[in-house]
């Protein structure tokens, strides 16, 4: 979810009510904010919000039914889950393609914190530093092929 995210907003009271019935439904429930955690949104190939995962014994499935109260302890306790077909192998959040997704989620947030960093605290005109990361780039690249 997301702070700012309508939906996640509309479905807050019901995600919190369903979280306080996790352990008569012996399980955990729990939220990630995607604008603290972006890595985990690019592991979980979020791309729209709110997206729910259930995980079981390391395997993902995405749910995709209603957002009632009533649907998501259904689809726990009468076991709907069985039914719905695990996330495919690469984009399964425990794959080495997903931990690689999400270490460029966080070099992408490291990045934008040194362009704030080269803006706005040492006051370097905007274009300024997109040209130092353009020259780091192709630095970089040269490094590599040699």
């Amino acid at each position: 979810y997301a702070p700012w995210c309508p939906a996640c907003q509309q479905i807050e009271l019901t995600w919190e009510s369903f979280a306080k019935e996790s352990e008569r439904l012996d399980i955990t429930v729990g939220k990630v904010d995607v604008t603290q955690e972006p890595g985990l949104s690019g592991r979980f190939f979020v791309t729209t919000l709110p997206t729910i995962y259930h995980a079981n014994d390391g395997v993902f499935r995405r749910y995709r039914g209603s957002r009632t109260l009533e649907d998501l302890q259904g689809y726990v306790l009468e076991r709907k889950w069985e039914a719905v077909e695990p996330v495919a192998g690469w984009k399964s959040p425990s794959s080495i393609v997903m931990h690689g997704m999400a270490g460029l989620f966080h070099l992408s947030g490291w990045i934008r914190q040194i362009h704030s960093y080269l803006t706005g605290t040492l006051g370097i005109h905007v274009w300024i530093s997109y040209a130092i990361f353009i020259l780091a780039t192709l630095v970089i690249g040269l490094f590599l092929g040699l």
